[in-house]
């Protein structure tokens, strides 16, 4: 059994869409019109991952204070650097985890939203977080 897809709130699909897929490395699932809104159905792949990201309509543009997702990767002091180069807000740069010493994570700025970034070799993580 796994999740099929986790729910992210988002007010522009477009830019949301734009930034999973050219910072994170997300493909396209799907994306078919729901009905006469102009609202997609739009749902990415992580690479590696069994858990798909599906966009839902947030009321307003207004950006998250807080973190809505978990990334876990392997080398997080590397991938902070890539997302920097493309230009990825960094609000958190790669830090021991008050929570869990030992534990490596950084906070990025995602399309109006905040994540966490942690390292792939900590099983209590291996997971997004919603």
């Amino acid at each position: 059994m796994h999740i099929q897809f986790a729910e992210l709130p988002v007010f522009d699909q477009d830019r949301a869409k734009a930034f999973y897929t050219g910072h994170l490395a997300c493909q396209v699932a799907e994306d078919q019109l729901m009905g006469d809104s102009g609202w997609r159905w739009i749902e990415l792949t992580f690479p590696g991952a069994v858990t798909n990201l599906h966009f839902v309509k947030r009321p307003d543009d207004t950006p998250g204070t807080e973190p809505v997702l978990v990334l876990v990767d392997g080398d997080v002091e590397a991938t902070v650097a890539g997302l920097k180069a493309r230009g990825v807000e960094i609000i958190t740069e790669p830090q021991e985890a008050t929570w869990q010493p030992g534990r490596t994570v950084a906070e990025f700025a995602t399309a109006r939203a905040t994540a966490w970034l942690s390292p792939a070799n900590d099983r209590t993580r291996r997971k997004a977080e919603l």
